[in-house]
């Protein structure tokens, strides 16, 4: 060992980097397939290729702008300055502006001492499981569904995956969710769904709401009651159907439920990072104390502005209204090119758009053999081989939480335009067709 002025280098000093240890949880900790997928598109559109991406649940911003309104009064509170700490809960403007619309939009009652902003729906998602979720506390999801099982595994839950099918359009039923909600915490559900698109119907919502009341109403006073987390970020992006939600089904279930919604979807403005929950004040008051050790807030000019577009009303359901009819055809010429496919005999399936950025494709062509020779091994092999073959991206279901030899994908369309997503459909169908 080398000496500094004669010293000897302390111990740590001399440690290898393969000595250095994280905690379990680090270790342990599984990134996002979606991500890895976007990785290599990223870096094979850098070599030059062109790749239809249709796996992030993004938009192109030169498509899909923000609000002309909204990006108006974001530059107008930088240049006022308000750049120094918001509320640690939000600014009350802001607040109010959202209860208001909760109320006129939704029929929703909640004052602005139940709604928590934060910086995008993540950390408020992430707060409600810290908040409610114990290590070793029982959590209930459907798959697909988007990282509820990452959220889960942050917080030590013993997580409870109930798997959905194609003919209920990927949502759970009350039926396959009954056997699992006895002692459980929290029930994760969101619609319009992330992956699908799917939404509840009332039925289908009412069924499930009426479990947990039952459920409810079963445990003493002492036991924590089962909570529902509601991810509504998606409510305002629908298309022909109606939207509904546990509290307005069944007001003594306010109590018992967590909101999740912002402005990432429904403004196109994912990176602006507003997001908000409302729910019971005692709990809305610990995930306010939680993210305030964080860190997480919404900045303050992007709250601004957004507490002053959100009351013109007029303006927003116009907005949201060109939005969504410009995302519909786009997810329309998607849906119905895999239905043309279909017709023609390739082994192929989609649903309906019913809500969000996303279309459900099913491409049955795992075990198929490869031009090279090779098989097509599981659901991300397909993907790997669609990227290459045919410059076409997806998400597999398996980073949803289902199983690899699914052969179900999600087709996010916010990254593309209409005449790109037209474009990508015969290299697809090319790419498809050598497979045997």
């Amino acid at each position: 060992m080398k000496a500094v002025n004669g010293d000897r280098l302390p111990l740590s000093f001399t440690l290898k980097k393969t000595d250095v240890k994280v905690s379990k949880l680090a270790q342990n900790l599984i990134g996002s397939e979606i991500i890895k997928i976007g990785n290599q598109v990223n870096d094979l559109k850098a070599q030059g290729a062109e790749i239809a991406n249709l796996t992030i649940g993004d938009l192109d911003s030169n498509i899909y702008p923000i609000p002309a309104q909204l990006k108006a009064e974001i530059q107008k509170a930088y240049q006022n300055n308000l750049t120094n700490y918001p509320p640690a809960n939000g600014l009350l403007s802001l607040r109010q502006a959202v209860s208001k619309d909760l109320k006129n939009r939704w029929n929703l009652d909640y004052s602005p001492e139940e709604i928590l902003v934060a910086g995008g729906s993540r950390p408020l998602i992430y707060a409600t499981f810290k908040t409610i979720v114990d290590e070793g506390d029982k959590v209930v999801y459907p798959i697909p569904s988007w990282n509820n099982n990452h959220y889960s595994y942050l917080t030590h839950a013993e997580k409870i995956e109930v798997e959905t099918s194609q003919s209920n359009n990927f949502l759970p039923t009350a039926e396959e969710l009954k056997p699992h909600l006895e002692g459980a915490t929290l029930l994760a559900l969101c619609s319009p769904l992330n992956p699908t698109g799917t939404m509840f119907t009332k039925d289908q919502l009412s069924e499930i709401c009426k479990l947990v009341l039952e459920e409810n109403q079963r445990r003493g006073e002492n036991e924590k009651p089962l909570y529902i987390m509601y991810d509504q970020i998606y409510a305002m992006l629908t298309f022909g159907q109606e939207h509904f939600n546990p509290v307005s089904l069944f007001p003594e279930l306010k109590k018992y439920t967590v909101f999740i919604d912002g402005t990432s979807k429904c403004f196109a403005a994912t990176g602006v990072r507003v997001g908000w929950s409302f729910g019971p004040a005692e709990i809305i008051d610990k995930m306010k104390a939680l993210l305030g050790h964080i860190g997480a807030w919404a900045p303050k000019p992007e709250q601004q502005a957004v507490s002053i577009f959100l009351n013109e009303t007029e303006n927003v359901d116009a907005f949201v209204d060109d939005y969504k009819g410009k995302m519909a055809a786009s997810l329309s010429a998607l849906h119905n090119g895999i239905q043309d496919m279909k017709s023609r005999g390739f082994a192929v399936e989609s649903i309906k758009p019913m809500g969000a950025l996303y279309l459900t494709i099913e491409l049955d062509y795992l075990g198929k053999i490869k031009p090279d020779g090779s098989q097509i091994a599981d659901s991300s092999d397909l993907v790997f081989y669609l990227i290459n073959e045919a410059g076409v991206a997806l998400v597999p279901f398996s980073a949803f939480g289902n199983s690899r030899n699914m052969p179900w994908f999600r087709a996010s369309a916010g990254g593309l335009s209409l005449e790109e997503i037209k474009a990508m459909l015969p290299r697809l169908e090319n790419a498809l067709s050598k497979l045997s």
